[in-house]
């Protein structure tokens, strides 16, 4: 039976384990998915988790709970040689194995991609997974709790200054959304003035969001400075260090929020362990049909689909002749490669990836969107009600659009949460601090040299001296006439 490994569980990767299941007959393959995480994270709704909106579990997929006759291994695979057909599967505990496989199909997504910019590495965050949106909703709320408490000054405008770097869909969304976030806090922090929140986007082009009109990213950005957020414009990032922004513009301000959007990369973990062929930008070679190589030659038994691969846009719409690295390409070309995979397993003929979007739709906080499909232009509540609509119905499985839907209307009744969870990065603090711990034996004492100890001499014994004996008168005269005659002589 063929064995079909699936390396990276994310859109493409699930999308492809999932229809297989369906097409595939009882026995006609085996399909194996590796993947580090046991979910699958559904990212467009990552801006809307930073913002407290969604709760983070309903945004991600678990493998095992919807994947049922796949073979799920939660492992890194660390080379993949395609020569001899064979994986490294690496476990976070055990010994690397080798796996043997007939067909592989590469999906191991994107990564954030930064520069060299002192300061970025030690102080931003990404946005690519479901523990960085986390991570971000809860230090805007420590922030507020911290800013509460102390009096006007620098630290409490650092404590309250949030930064976003990069101007595509996801740095507009997030910014939107946080700045949503803030506004909505204020009520429940009244120490805290509208004011005193200080939202800036940095972005190095001359505008915004390439992917709608530039009439329509306009109104964005009024949007959003009517709603109190700064976007820099054609103005780059030269430094963060401690915490400090420094602009190519010379303006510069303190933050204790960086959250980094400005751009992503295919895998490095993949891509640079493979004897696959990789192209100029770092990408799995893909050809139309989502098999790995050119339009003259095909790497037999090898796929590819995602981020992490250069598919030819059919469409013309791709920058650079590509496709984009969206969720809604993944998801389309996982769904395509497993018909294709299963096709080509009974000898039969493959299709090409054709999708051309039909519009572009983004979120920017509680009542605010924008659509854009060709000239039609669709701005504030009618686009966020689209926006909704559609990644409500775009997210895997019923089970997870009613946990996102319901989770909706229930922040609609009744607020969103707005409890920081951030002591769970140090979940054991608190146990470790009241611990009763033994106490550590006591130290023996050093044993001491025998010695005989000198004793201190007596004080001599004072012994009252007898009287003597009382002479008589005879002999008393005696001895004076004794004594005389020797005087004589």
């Amino acid at each position: 039976m063929p064995r079909i490994l699936i390396v990276g569980g994310g859109y493409a990767g699930f999308y492809t384990a999932w229809k297989l299941e369906k097409w595939l007959r009882a026995g006609e393959a085996e399909v194996t998915v590796v993947d580090p995480l046991p979910y699958m994270t559904y990212q467009p709704f990552l801006p809307e988790v930073a913002a407290g909106s969604i709760e983070p579990r309903h945004s991600v997929v678990a493998h095992r709970r919807h994947l049922k006759k796949t073979t799920v291994i939660t492992a890194k695979v660390t080379n993949v040689n395609h020569a001899t057909k064979s994986a490294t599967i690496t476990p976070a505990v055990g010994e690397p194995w080798e796996f043997e496989y007939d067909h592989v199909v590469v999906t191991a997504g994107a990564v954030s991609r930064t520069f060299p910019i002192p300061g970025v590495a030690d102080q931003a965050i990404g946005l690519k997974t479901i523990e960085e949106a986390v991570a971000i909703r809860d230090r805007v709320l420590t922030n507020f709790d911290k800013a509460a408490q102390l009096p006007a000054g620098p630290e409490r405008d650092r404590l309250l200054t949030f930064v976003v770097i990069g101007g595509g869909f996801a740095g507009i969304e997030v910014f939107a959304e946080l700045r949503s976030f803030a506004s909505s806090l204020l009520k429940s922090y009244p120490q805290i003035s509208f004011e005193e929140t200080h939202f800036h986007l940095i972005e190095a082009m001359g505008r915004i969001m390439p992917e709608v009109s530039l009439e329509t990213s306009h109104w964005v950005i009024k949007n959003l400075s009517q709603r109190g957020a700064e976007i820099h414009l054609d103005t780059q990032l030269t430094s963060a260090v401690g915490g400090k922004i420094e602009l190519s513009t010379g303006e510069s301000f303190e933050t204790d929020l960086i959250v980094w959007t400005a751009g992503v990369m295919a895998n490095p973990a993949i891509v640079r362990h493979t004897d696959l062929p990789i192209e100029e930008r770092g990408r799995l070679q893909v050809r139309t049909d989502l098999r790995v190589g050119t339009e003259d030659v095909i790497i037999e038994g090898a796929w590819g689909a995602g981020d992490v691969s250069a598919v030819p846009d059919l469409s013309g719409g791709g920058v650079g002749g590509f496709c984009v690295p969206n969720a809604q390409h993944a998801v389309r070309q996982g769904k395509l490669l497993a018909k294709n995979l299963v096709a080509t397993i009974r000898g039969e003929g493959t299709k090409e990836y054709l999708h051309k979007n039909l519009g572009a739709v983004a979120g920017l906080g509680i009542g605010h969107g924008v659509f854009q499909s060709g000239n039609l232009a669709i701005k504030g509540l009618p686009a966020w009600f689209a926006h909704r609509g559609y990644h409500g119905l775009a997210m895997p499985s019923w089970e997870r659009k009613i946990r996102v839907v319901w989770g909706w209307v229930n922040n609609f009744f009744l607020g969103r949460d707005i409890v920081s969870l951030s002591a769970v990065q140090d979940p054991r603090a608190v146990f470790e601090e009241y611990a009763a711990r033994p106490k550590p034996p006591a130290a023996a004492a050093p044993a001491a040299a025998p010695a005989v100890e000198a004793k201190a001499p007596r004080a001599p014994r004072k012994v009252a001296a007898k009287a003597a004996p009382k002479k008589d008168a005879a002999q008393t005269v005696a001895d004076k006439r004794e004594a005389a005659a020797v005087s004589a002589k």
